[in-house]
């Protein structure tokens, strides 16, 4: 959560408190005033050069950027989690995201909230003919084909209408921008894959798997850095591809296992009154069998 909610609960350097009644005042949003219209008036303040909050007025589109992946990341840990409370609030912190780069754009006679309304209102009238027009739309397959053509237009547009020599690498780097590397990957494999670059069986995927695990190895024992951060890409990337074959998801497998681990690491944790220092990993792998095992023990109860 960025620090414009956490300085409203926990004194800092520099912080003065002054206990005021118009915080409870500014917390309601006033009776004749939209909920949204408050909260562009609550960002408004908290941007005012005179009286602002002094984080968010260094904040700018750039610095942002951690929060808004954050932000939308928490929205997805808990959609994972079947948390409706915890969804509400994570979508609120996701809004706010949004509002505060509406606010700096404003600021900039750049665009406002209202101009980011319209443009994505218009853009789902315009790619949903089937909705809005008098097109027809006999399947959710005949939905996306419609979509893409209407988005392939639309950059033809954008362009100038002039033809490019590579359109599907062009699609496609517009297509994953700003996505977690992941997902894009999956994206650009899963287009590749469609397009003819694609295996004739997964048997030649697991090859590249070992072909590629051989030379993160040489390029890890040779100490070249960079290489070896390539070599790592590399690996990940085919691996995403074994999961594309097998019809799996990449990022909820790895979001589990990370789950997973946390939930097993907290019990080694707490067998050991928090201090793990000094302990063999004999000791620890022991305990770490234990979790594993007390936990599927306790899914399969509950099951």
């Amino acid at each position: 959560m960025a620090p414009t909610l956490a300085a409203q609960t926990a004194p800092v350097r520099g912080w003065r408190q002054t206990p005021t009644d118009s915080m409870a005042q500014h917390a309601t949003v006033p009776g004749d005033q939209d909920p949204l219209r408050h909260l562009e008036s609550v960002v408004a303040r908290l941007r005012d050069p005179v009286n602002g909050c002094p984080w968010d007025l260094e904040q700018t589109h750039a610095s942002l950027v951690p929060y808004v992946l954050e932000e939308a990341h928490e929205v997805a840990d808990a959609i994972r989690h079947g948390d409706d409370r915890h969804l509400k609030e994570e979508l609120g912190d996701l809004l706010l995201q949004v509002v505060l780069h509406a606010r700096i754009g404003e600021e900039n006679n750049r665009f406002d909230l209202d101009a980011i309304a319209t443009a994505i209102s218009d853009k789902l009238i315009r790619r949903h003919p089937h909705v809005f027009g008098e097109a027809r739309a006999e399947s959710t397959e005949a939905v996306r084909l419609s979509w893409e053509a209407i988005k392939a237009a639309e950059r033809a547009e954008q362009s100038g209408g002039g033809q490019s020599s590579s359109p599907l690498s062009d699609q496609l780097a517009g297509k994953v921008r700003g996505q977690p590397a992941l997902a894009a990957a999956m994206t650009i494999s899963r287009m590749a894959a469609k397009a003819g670059f694609e295996w004739d069986a997964i048997d030649g995927v697991w090859g590249k798997v070992q072909e590629e695990l051989d030379e993160l190895k040489e390029a890890i024992a040779s100490g070249d850095r960079r290489h070896a951060q390539d070599e790592l890409g590399d690996v990940l990337f085919t691996l995403v591809n074994v999961a594309r074959w097998c019809g799996l998801d990449p990022e909820e497998g790895l979001a589990a296992t990370n789950q997973r681990f946390l939930e097993r690491f907290s019990r080694v944790e707490s067998a050991l009154n928090g201090d793990l220092q000094g302990r063999s990993i004999q000791e620890l792998e022991a305990l770490w069998q234990q979790a594993k095992a007390a936990i599927r023990a306790e899914n399969t109860q509950s099951s």
